[in-house]
């Protein structure tokens, strides 16, 4: 992928004097962009010498495919330290997903598609291009803006996100018409495929649900989730190996219903199994703590009676 021919002139912006209540308090940290600058640069040259001959042999053997799956974990991991306000250990987080960044942009040039630059230069002129408000209406368009937008958002974040919504479809319409000549054959198309999948589950029904195509009411979907759970028994029940695409798009179709009975009752599915998980852990561990054996070595009857024990002793502390 060639860079973008026009570069944006930054002395093109319209920035405005910096009013009282932009200033920080005295506790913010100032960024250096020349020595953030300085560091980047250091890092990008690292992540070419891995790869380059002589480097790394594990670096060098990686693909897109071998390394997507550790981009995931780094997202994750970097969503964890921010719910524990670990704040030393998300910049080392932020680091590690940065690297993912610097590792696929090298892959790419390597293989002769684009490089690191091409990143950044695709991400500024997007930055740029989306705050007409900040920018200036001319730095926009000369960043790429098709839109008309208002940029005088008077201060309003909805204004703003108004803006960013019409900017980014001019967008999508430019790059649709230059891809296929044609515009998105489906509503869905504008939920992204690369989505995590309970997030995608979500944006998909909500979508549909402006169709009209949705469950009336919460109540609803319980009847369904009794269908979809008898219907994955009927091919789970089989044992038969072959059947193990149905029983997993089964186990899809079960999913799919209970992330749409969350986004019917207000409720992020992703948060609430991430919630789960936290208590699950915390019950778990209570379990190792009040046994006198190794779980592994009790009943089933015994690991029942200490998980309700659990259960009863972490509801009374966090009622206390």
């Amino acid at each position: 992928m060639p860079a973008l021919a026009r570069k944006v002139d930054w002395r093109e912006m319209d920035l405005p004097p910096e009013s009282p209540a932009a200033q920080p308090s005295t506790a913010a940290i100032a960024t250096d962009p020349a020595r953030a600058a300085e560091l980047f640069a250091e890092s990008a040259t690292i992540m070419a010498r891995l790869r380059a001959p002589g480097g790394c042999p594990w670096d060098r053997e990686q693909s897109f495919d071998t390394i997507r799956k550790y981009t995931l974990e780094e997202t994750y991991e970097v969503f964890d330290a921010i719910e524990r306000r670990d704040f030393p250990h998300l910049a080392e987080e932020l680091g590690d997903l940065l690297l993912q960044v610097l590792f696929y942009a090298e892959m790419a040039a390597n293989e002769g598609h684009f490089t690191i630059a091409d990143v950044l230069d695709h991400l500024n002129r997007k930055l740029v291009r989306r705050h007409p408000h900040v920018f200036g209406e001319e730095a926009s368009r000369a960043a790429g803006n098709e839109a008309a937008v208002d940029a005088a958002v008077e201060g309003s974040s909805a204004a703003v996100l108004r803006n960013w919504e019409e900017i980014k479809l001019a967008e999508k319409k430019s790059i649709g018409a230059s891809a296929t000549g044609n515009t998105p054959a489906s509503r869905l198309d504008g939920v992204q495929r690369a989505m995590p999948a309970l997030a995608e589950a979500a944006k998909l029904g909500a979508k549909a649900q402006k169709s009209g195509f949705d469950w009336p009411s919460w109540r609803d979907l319980l009847p369904k989730l009794e269908e979809e759970t008898r219907e994955l028994e009927a091919e789970a029940s089989s044992n038969d190996p072959a059947r193990k695409p149905a029983v997993e798009a089964e186990l899809g179709d079960l999913l799919f219903t209970v992330v749409n009975l969350g986004r019917h009752l207000g409720v992020d599915a992703e948060m609430a199994l991430r919630g789960c998980n936290l208590r699950f852990r915390e019950r778990f561990r209570e379990m190792e703590l009040a046994s006198t054996r190794p779980l592994e070595e009790l009943a089933p009857d015994a690991l029942e009676a200490l998980w309700a024990g659990a259960k009863r002793k972490l509801a009374g502390e966090t009622q206390r």
